[in-house]
Order: structure tokens, then sequence, then C-alpha cells
């Protein structure tokens, strides 16, 4: 089985190779490596950290124009703000890429791929640590990453919580539309911090 395990993966880097640009593809190898390390810190899957992390940008290879009419075919019922923002719908339609280009079947995969840009309430810890890892990745390079970094591998939650705000932060100073599903996943933190005393 993991023999076979580790032939997909091969198989994946080489698809993503052909399919994403270098810098795409070596944020794509760093995203893997971040959230392999964080799955074995919070006692996840190790070897789905490092597939979700590899794979979660496969739809930034697909240009908006390409990846609405990509949704439309697919029939994915997708909300306003997630066809509109450039930025989001990468996600859930390079999920169900996966699926149907790559033949990626495992469902918490493809869940943590399609939730990686907004996040949501109550997200498994899979989808918490592609959220983490895609903005902690060694690539980054912002004012505080570097405590960002040092928080994730002490409490993930506080460093979903910090990262999160400085999404919804981002989002708010650029002008952009924001999604419900990143103040849904900001509030779902902020409870379970209050309900365990924090």
């Amino acid at each position: 089985m993991w023999k076979n395990a580790h032939m997909d993966i091969e198989n994946y880097r080489k698809r993503l190779q052909e399919h994403l640009g270098a810098e795409l593809y070596r944020h794509s190898l760093e995203v893997a490596e971040t959230a392999a390390a964080l799955a074995v810190r919070y006692r996840g899957d190790r070897r789905r950290a490092y597939l979700a992390g590899l794979l979660h940008d496969f739809g930034k290879g697909y240009s908006q124009i390409e990846l609405g009419r990509i949704a439309g075919q697919m029939g994915l019922c997708l909300d306003r703000v997630s066809l509109e923002e450039k930025g989001l719908l990468h996600a859930p339609v390079g999920a169900a890429l996966l699926q149907r280009e790559l033949g990626v079947t495992d469902a918490a995969v493809l869940k943590a791929v399609a939730d990686h840009t907004t996040g949501r309430a109550r997200l498994p810890l899979l989808g918490k640590i592609l959220y983490l890892a895609d903005m902690i990745e060694p690539g980054r390079d912002f004012e505080g990453v570097v405590q960002l970094r040092e928080l994730a591998f002490t409490d993930l939650d506080k460093a979903l919580l910090a990262a999160v705000d400085r999404t919804i932060q981002a989002v708010i100073q650029r002008g952009r539309l924001l999604h419900p599903r990143s103040v849904h996943f900001r509030n779902s933190l902020l409870g379970s911090s209050r309900k365990n005393g924090g």
C-alpha cells in the first residue's frame, strides 16, 4: 500500500510540474512539507497532510475564466463571492478538478483543498493544517510570519486565529469581498478559545 501511495505522490509531483509554473510548484512543495510537519506535531495523518499541501493550488493552473467555465460545466454550486473573487475560485474548482483530472478520491484531502482559502466553522484538523501551512511555508515573507510560524507549532488554534485575522484585515484593506466562511471560521476559533478559557 505504501509503495503505491509513494508512486501516486511521485506521479502527482510530475503532473504539477507540468501544470504549474516553477514558483507555484515550489510553493506547493513547501506547503506540503510544512503541512506534513504540522501533522506530525498535532498527531494528524502525515501522508494526507503532505498530499493536501502538494495539491492545494492545482486550480491555479487555470485562468479565472477557465475556472468559471469549468465550474458551470461540472455543475458546481458556488456562491457569488467565490465566483467574483479571483483568489477564491481556484480552491473549490481545483478540488473538483483533482478528482476529475488526477483521480484523487480521498474526501478529506479534497475537502481540505476546497476550504483552504476561506476556512469554515468547525474545520477538521486536516483543513486547519492546510490553511496554516499555506500561510507559513518558508517562502512566505510578511511582517509577523516568523512569530506565526513559532506559534503554529505551539498552539494550532491560536495560530489559526492570528492567521485568519491577518487574512481578513488584508482583504478589507484591499477593498475586496470578504467571504462569510472566513468570518464563520474566525468566530468558530474564537468561540472554542473562549470555551477552553483562552
